[in-house]
């Protein structure tokens, strides 16, 4: 699985392959439902855990697609906030596909960035959403999101 970087200096920034892929991928299952897929379970995504690599911070979300529906793609407009609010680094990650009724376990690297230097996470908004069927209109709107850390998730 590879992921796509958005590439503007002044808010995008480069994550490893695989930590993109992984965040992406989790992301892009939530952010795909609309009002009457959500009634048939909807997608939960879960930041479970923040682990400390070297010089950087790992973040592992659980992923929950309860609908039956599968989805193709999730562009997502991510923002990580300091533990003071100010804003620490926006990206962009492209999730790959999400299975209809799966549960899955993503995660992603942010360079650069310690643990104890991450506030909470933004979903800022969803660039591309599309399911097997198309696009997906108000990916935003049947998102539920919680966190197991003490750092917030948010939309």
């Amino acid at each position: 699985m590879q992921c796509q970087l958005q590439s503007d200096s002044r808010f995008w920034i480069r994550l490893g392959r695989t930590s993109l892929t992984a965040a992406i991928a989790a992301l892009i299952a939530t952010f795909g439902l609309s009002p009457a897929q959500s009634q048939d379970g909807g997608v939960s995504i879960e930041l479970n855990k923040l682990e400390p690599q070297g010089g950087q911070c790992r973040a592992y979300f659980v992923i929950n697609n309860k609908s039956g529906t599968d989805y193709e793609a999730l562009k997502l407009d991510l923002v990580l906030f300091k533990p003071d609010g100010v804003i620490g680094k926006r990206f962009a990650v492209d999730l790959a596909p999400l299975k209809a009724s799966k549960r899955a376990v993503k995660l992603f690297d942010i360079e650069g960035t310690a643990c104890d230097e991450v506030g909470s996470f933004l979903i800022n908004d969803a660039m591309e959403c599309k399911a097997a069927s198309g696009t997906v209109d108000d990916c935003l709107q049947d998102l539920d999101l919680s966190s197991l850390t003490n750092v917030q998730l948010t939309k």
